[in-house]
């Protein structure tokens, strides 16, 4: 990830990667993707009969029934939720979401010249909007000229790694539908819960389903990030149809289409046979347990993070490490994503690139960079009960540590020096 221009801080384009699994390609998806690497042509704009059946599939075994009209698919989310913006936003709508929120989301209004507005999250429920502050938001917005249509959410959250409390979501999305806003829920993430029997995930649509279209990259849990694929819930309403229209006018105008291997793969993932199941099952697992030893190491180190949830990702809060921080030049988001990239060797995104506070001290870490070793070692380390004992993961974890040690050392020092007695 490149550091900072000289005039600014976080260019959109340098912005951070997508928290991959870090595994070896399940063989069988490689063999779908191999066998269909002599066709040359892409799919039809939204995917093909097939693989839309399949994407119906997916999401209505998710309780969230549909038929083929009522599903697209698109090569990654990005351009899915450009379409899907400009269908849906008007000429000159404005869209919400919370702060803070995925890192690619506000690219995507900014290229097409919308407005994005920040909702603070709750601490517990990142992902969506406070109900009350969205309100507040919205009132604001239009009494300064502005025109709402749209609010972006995500009930598995990246970067917060949280699942928000389906009351509260309930007010949110409520709210939302009571303000004319149409809700594109993000659910990238929905199939990698830490821990699915005590988490109770609700999606949006199974709320007020005229009001709401799911969004779901399959690099979340289906394929690898390097095959872009990413597929779309619309209402089964007449404005659902009009949407659906004017999205697949988009994505054709795009030549947004999947390469025919790509679809393949899309295809044989979407189905869930059971290779793909136990393979995202044991992934899941495995993320779990590097999240969960990265929040003890973060805690223990005297940093602050709410329970990772979801995800292969934690959002870790070093503002009780400021004093330190500032001595070594660490003033904000960026100076500490600069320290701790440099210090780690891995990533270490600052909150400011997910919409957060420049001037809180937040990073995203993510969990498949505690991953080392060749192809095998990888694949072992999904077999194992004790993840964090591995040779590199453990060395990751105490290089973390040791950081976070250092600066409460500096901290403990500079205290014992403005608390001697004099002489």
């Amino acid at each position: 990830m490149r550091r900072r221009e000289p005039e600014g801080h976080g260019p959109v384009r340098y912005g951070p990667p997508f928290p991959v699994d870090g595994l070896p390609v399940l063989p069988e998806l490689a063999a779908r993707l191999a066998a269909a690497e002599h066709h040359g042509e892409a799919q039809p704009a939204g995917g093909d009969p097939a693989l839309l059946e399949a994407a119906c599939g997916y999401w209505t075994r998710r309780s969230l029934p549909c038929t083929p009209h009522h599903v697209t698919l698109a090569p990654g989310a990005p351009p899915l939720l450009l379409a899907l913006t400009a269908a849906l936003a008007g000429d000159h709508g404005d869209l919400l979401a919370p702060r803070p929120r995925a890192a690619w989301w506000a690219p995507v209004a900014r290229l097409l010249g919308r407005r994005l507005f920040p909702v603070p999250a709750p601490a517990d429920s990142g992902g969506i909007p406070d109900p009350y502050a969205l309100l507040e938001t919205v009132r604001r917005v239009r009494a300064e000229g502005g025109d709402p249509r749209l609010l972006v959410l995500s009930v598995a959250d990246d970067p917060t790694a949280a699942v928000p409390q389906p009351e509260l979501l309930h007010e949110t999305v409520e709210a939302a539908a009571a303000e004319g806003l149409h809700v594109i829920s993000d659910e990238t993430w929905r199939d990698t819960l830490h821990d699915p029997h005590d988490t109770v995930l609700v999606s949006p649509a199974g709320i007020l389903p005229d009001h709401v279209t799911v969004v779901a990259d399959l690099a979340g849990s289906l394929l690898p990030a390097g095959w872009p694929a990413a597929v779309a819930r619309f209402p089964d309403t007449g404005a659902g149809e009009d949407a659906h229209a004017r999205v697949l006018d988009v994505l054709t105008a795009l030549g947004a289409r999947l390469a025919a291997p790509v679809a393949a793969a899309a295809r044989y993932a979407l189905d869930e046979p059971e290779p793909v199941t136990a393979r995202r099952e044991a992934t899941t697992a495995l993320h779990a347990r590097l999240a969960a030893a990265a929040h003890r190491t973060v805690l223990a180190g005297g940093a602050l993070a709410t329970p990772p949830q979801a995800g292969r990702h934690l959002y870790a809060d070093l503002g009780p490490l400021r004093e330190p921080l500032a001595a070594r030049g660490v003033r904000d988001a960026q100076d500490l994503e600069d320290l701790l990239t440099a210090r780690l060797g891995m990533p270490a995104p600052g909150g400011h690139r997910f919409g957060d506070d420049l001037g809180a001290l937040r990073v995203r870490l993510s969990t498949a960079s505690l991953l080392g070793g060749g192809d095998e070692d990888r694949e072992a380390a999904l077999a194992s009960l004790d993840p964090a004992e591995l040779p590199y993961t453990r060395d990751a974890l105490r290089s973390l540590r040791a950081v976070l040690d250092e600066l409460r050392d500096d901290e403990l020092r500079d205290d014992s020096v403005r608390w001697e007695t004099p002489r």
